[in-house]
């Protein structure tokens, strides 16, 4: 795959999974659950078409992703095809949306998924 592939299957995959998420809890959840995620490859503004709004990053998430940064160097540079270092300080944000926002935002969500696998 080329690189623009391979970050084009690592997006659906993150779509794909949302799209299970709220399939999933649609009938069994509350629709104000929250779901929040920490990402830094996400564009912030893909993430607020799809209905999630940016919030601040806080202590604890960004440990976590500095805990897991050996895993996300050797993931990222694969998906560039060379060594690559993620600026994951100033790149990451955090995210959260109701589930019922997800819901009502779930037809532009399959139709970007939907976009991202012609291009795979």
């Amino acid at each position: 795959m080329s690189v623009k592939q391979r970050t084009h299957f690592i997006l659906r995959q993150y779509l794909t999974g949302l799209l299970n998420l709220i399939d999933e809890c649609t009938e069994n959840e509350d629709p104000q659950l929250i779901i929040r995620g920490t990402s830094y490859i996400m564009n912030r503004k893909t993430i607020s078409k799809m209905g999630f709004k940016i919030i601040e990053t806080d202590f604890i998430e960004r440990m976590i992703i500095l805990f897991n940064y050996i895993n996300i160097l050797l993931s990222y540079s694969i998906a560039k095809g060379k060594l690559s270092f993620p600026k994951i300080i100033s790149q990451t944000i955090t995210f959260e949306a109701t589930l019922e926002e997800l819901i009502n935002k779930k037809s532009y969500i399959l139709e970007l998924n939907k976009k991202l696998q012609k291009f795979s």
